[in-house]
């Protein structure tokens, strides 16, 4: 079993209820970590902080100065910072030509330079080594169709991540990514609401289902643990997907419009 005793885990992106950040900051405490989880919304991250016996601070990690401000508060508060993950994100699914500049700014200020703010703050405040880990995605590998700008946004912090690897694994921090597939959150609750349309992706996955945040999780304690001996790396935590592919937008719909046809037959 693995165990964080002793250690201080920041977990940015956890105020939202039962998001992944937050399946990932109860797995660090429930391992003996003491967790900071931050993010823009203060009632929910009150809430799960005062679950895990935590700590909690707001950050909106699109702007720099409070990002940095997470990193220096922590290490005021705890001592320290050994582990910091960045499970923010925005799944915009739209075709190319009909995303606008504003969503296409929102998207790289929160997928590209928020990251880039996130990973400064780490290196200048994680002096004793740890580990960063940023949550990425399946479909940077295995494309998905009208993803482009977050597949670009995501594909270019999997490159940020490496440069920390290689550049700052001599001060003893670890760099890596977690990619997952499809994940039950409640991000993707209302779009696989659509009956048929998770058999449609689980077919694809060699291990027979979608992903968990609680997948996720369990990654992210290996990552944070001393025994981890890995950097710069894209872990696929996605039940094999990238070993095929994801559904084409005609394969989706035919499956729900079947799903739907099958619940209407008379039982």
């Amino acid at each position: 079993m693995i165990r964080l005793d002793g250690k201080v885990a920041i977990v940015l992106g956890a105020a939202g209820t039962d998001n992944m950040g937050q399946v990932i900051a109860r797995a660090f405490a429930g391992a003996g970590a003491k967790v900071v989880v931050a993010g823009r919304k203060e009632a929910p991250l009150k809430a799960v902080a005062s679950a895990i016996g935590g700590d909690w601070l707001l950050a909106d990690i699109t702007r720099k100065a409070e990002v940095e401000a997470l990193f220096a508060e922590t290490v005021k508060r705890h001592g320290k910072v050994d582990v910091a993950v960045n499970a923010t994100g925005w799944g915009l699914l739209k075709p190319l030509t009909e995303i606008s500049e504003a969503e296409l700014d929102d998207l790289v200020a929160l997928q590209f330079k928020g990251v880039h703010h996130f990973l400064s703050s780490a290196v200048t405040h994680m002096t004793g080594g740890g580990s960063i880990i940023q949550i990425s995605s399946a479909s940077t590998f295995a494309l998905l169709w009208n993803h482009a700008a977050y597949i670009g946004t995501k594909s270019g912090a999997d490159a940020l991540i490496r440069c920390v690897a290689n550049e700052y694994g001599a001060q003893g921090l670890r760099a890596n990514s977690i990619a997952p597939g499809l994940t039950a959150t409640p991000m993707t609750a209302d779009a696989m609401a659509a009956p048929g349309l998770e058999a449609a992706f689980a077919k694809e996955y060699p291990l027979g289902r979608i992903g968990t945040s609680d997948d996720v999780a369990d990654a992210c304690l290996w990552l944070a643990s001393d025994g981890c001996f890995v950097t710069g790396q894209t872990l696929q935590v996605n039940g094999g997907l990238t070993l095929r592919r994801n559904p084409t937008p005609d394969e989706m719909q035919a499956a729900v419009m079947a799903a739907m046809a099958a619940m209407q037959q008379p039982g």
